[in-house]
């Protein structure tokens, strides 16, 4: 029987590349769906999409993460293969990609353009910052060793996407992604593919600083929830180290002069200890939380297996 192949092109203002990006992954994928989702465009994406042989459909909701939600929610597949609609990722790739999450059981599949062309390719030194600010970040907490965190090439399983809560609206969604299948400790490999630069006339939709606002947020965001020990760990050890501070100049202070406002610092030293051992109590609390994520995680991949193997009977 032949696995159901979804090629998902999350789309705002490519009119100019979609109809190339849904060609070429149609040659290479012949037996595959294209759907190509129109994110408020207001130039003829839908169009040259459509035109080129794409299965089209709106997201009202602007930005990438909830395009890439309803993608998720509406189309059934066995494998999707999620790739951005500006001509910058190589079609030739995907059957690579597709085949690891067929034949060898990965979860999710990284073109990592890192490994390859991106360094002299990409002209815009913020998103390679970016990239290498994320990418060590990840690896040191999640014990990884991923080299391109921000790629919008990937291939996915069934139960992945599924089973993955897109929270973040906007660009922040490749960190959130990545960090998620880390988390829940998903089979991931990286394949190099060829980067290559935004055709003349064309213009990213990413806002450098607002957007690495928005991924430093959802990072703090997620290390909260993923690693609550490691987070509100930190933030006690910072009140402790406060706490210790204020006592010895307080002490050394009211020794010395004998005085009620060397007092409130020793009290305020009191205070900062105390916020320190209700961080580590909340830090356990949310790590019990985050362990029970995961495991019914797992669970609900053994069901939607379950149920997709059912389907499936003739």
């Amino acid at each position: 029987m032949s696995s159901e192949i979804a090629v998902l092109v999350p789309c705002y203002n490519e009119g100019q590349t979609v109809g190339k990006v849904v060609r070429d992954f149609r040659e290479v994928l012949p037996e595959a769906t294209v759907y190509v989702y129109d994110n408020n465009s207001t130039d003829n994406t839908a169009q040259e999409a459509e035109a080129a042989g794409a299965v089209v459909r709106k997201e009202p909701q602007q930005g990438k993460g909830n395009v890439v939600r309803s993608m998720f929610r509406d189309i059934d597949a066995d494998v999707y293969l999620m790739v951005d609609g500006d001509d910058t990722y190589p079609a030739e790739a995907a059957r690579e990609m597709i085949d690891k999450v067929l034949n060898e059981g990965y979860d999710m599949v990284v073109g990592d353009r890192l490994s390859s062309t991106y360094f002299s390719e990409n002209k815009r030194f913020s998103r390679s910052l970016g990239n290498e600010m994320a990418k060590w970040w990840i690896n040191l907490l999640f014990h990884a060793h991923l080299h391109d965190i921000l790629t919008g090439y990937r291939a996915m399983s069934f139960d992945f996407v599924k089973t993955y809560p897109t929270l973040h609206p906007g660009f922040e969604l490749e960190t959130e992604m990545t960090m998620q299948a880390l988390d829940k400790r998903c089979r991931i490999i990286e394949i190099p593919v060829q980067f290559r630069e935004r055709p003349a006339g064309s213009f990213s939709k990413m806002k450098p600083f607002s957007d690495g606002l928005g991924v430093a947020k959802s990072f703090y965001v997620m290390v909260s929830r993923f690693r609550p020990v490691i987070f509100f760990g930190l933030i006690a050890s910072i009140l402790f180290a406060a706490a210790i501070g204020l006592w010895i100049w307080g002490g050394l202070a009211f020794g010395c002069l004998n005085t009620t406002s060397e007092a409130f610092v020793l009290i305020g030293g009191a205070l900062c200890a105390l916020c320190g051992f209700f961080s580590i109590a909340v830090g356990a609390v949310l790590n019990m939380q985050a362990k029970h994520a995961r495991e019914k995680y797992i669970v609900d991949c053994n069901i939607f297996t379950l149920k997709r193997k059912e389907m499936k009977k003739p």
